[in-house]
């Protein structure tokens, strides 16, 4: 288990963080409900303001807080975010059988709200269990998970520009299929574990997605700020222009992190068994997640 101050802080900055997403991601849907949805317009209310309450508790707690208050806060954390995940999960169920007609949200992005609630819930059990992965799963897990968020992004932003927006179109389109291409070759590394699990690949497979990432972090901001000029024509509300760089900001921090990580394994590994640390099983149980974040 971490230690008592690196759980606390790695426990705020995940609340702090995704549960700005979780309320946004309520902003998000109702906007996308038809007037008569009303029902799901006043659940949509309800979680923007669990988690706004949420969001404004974990920044009012001090460093120093008692890990046994934040162990229970994320208890209560863990719980909101599975029951937003249930509702998205009826959203979803609504709209695929055609329930919903002529509402606004794709089912694609409904479905991504859902997966990032998950991973929020998920986070939180293992932080309060002790479960973190091992260094090697968890740079393949995350990259997993954040290149098909970042995927989703550039499909989502495609279809909410004006089709007239030609260039920033085919450019969303474009890394569209990139990440698409980045996702297939993290799962293969997936595939290949624990074959895989060596530092040369690891921090190939980290720089290569951190160049495509930083590409894409790039053309969110050109568009959020574009939006917030309006200066292009599309239907992408400014908020989800700035939640979606926010989201590729993480990503960055999280590969930044993880290359911290491994250049010090690398550094561990020198010496007289050098040839043999090299290979994968010089990396198995370095604690990877619990301090993966700045």
């Amino acid at each position: 288990m971490p230690v008592p101050d690196a759980f606390v802080a790695r426990s705020l900055d995940e609340i702090r963080f995704w549960s700005r997403i979780m309320k946004e991601h309520s902003l998000f849907l109702k906007l996308g409900f038809r007037c008569e949805d009303t029902q799901l317009i006043q659940e949509a209310n309800y979680f923007y303001g669990v988690f706004e309450q949420i969001e404004q508790q974990a920044h009012a707690y001090p460093v120093n807080v008692d890990p046994q208050t934040i162990r229970a806060f994320n208890v209560q954390v863990q719980s909101a975010a599975s029951h937003i995940w249930a509702f998205k999960r009826k959203v979803l169920g609504l709209i695929l059988h055609c329930q919903l007609p002529g509402g606004n949200n794709f089912p694609l992005l409904v479905d991504h709200t859902s997966r990032e609630a998950n991973y929020f819930r998920n986070r939180l059990a293992e932080l309060n269990e002790g479960r973190l992965d091992p260094l090697p799963d968890a740079i393949i897990n995350e990259n997993v998970f954040f290149l098909r968020i970042m995927a989703d992004h550039a499909k989502f932003i495609s279809h909410l520009l004006d089709p007239s927006e030609r260039q920033l179109v085919d450019q969303a389109r474009g890394f569209s299929y990139d990440f698409d291409q980045l996702l297939f070759q993290a799962r293969d590394l997936e595939s290949m574990r624990p074959q895989s699990h060596t530092v040369p690949l690891l921090d190939q497979f980290l720089d290569q997605n951190r160049v495509s990432v930083q590409s894409l972090r790039d053309f969110k901001r050109t568009a959020r700020d574009l939006i917030e000029a309006c200066r292009i024509k599309s239907i992408i509300h400014p908020l989800l222009a700035d939640h979606t760089f926010r989201e590729a900001e993480r990503f960055l921090e999280i590969i930044d992190a993880f290359e911290g990580h491994l250049s010090l394994v690398q550094g561990a590994a020198k010496g007289p068994r050098e040839d043999e640390e090299q290979e994968g099983q010089g990396i198995q149980g370095v604690p990877g997640l619990q301090d993966h974040h700045h």
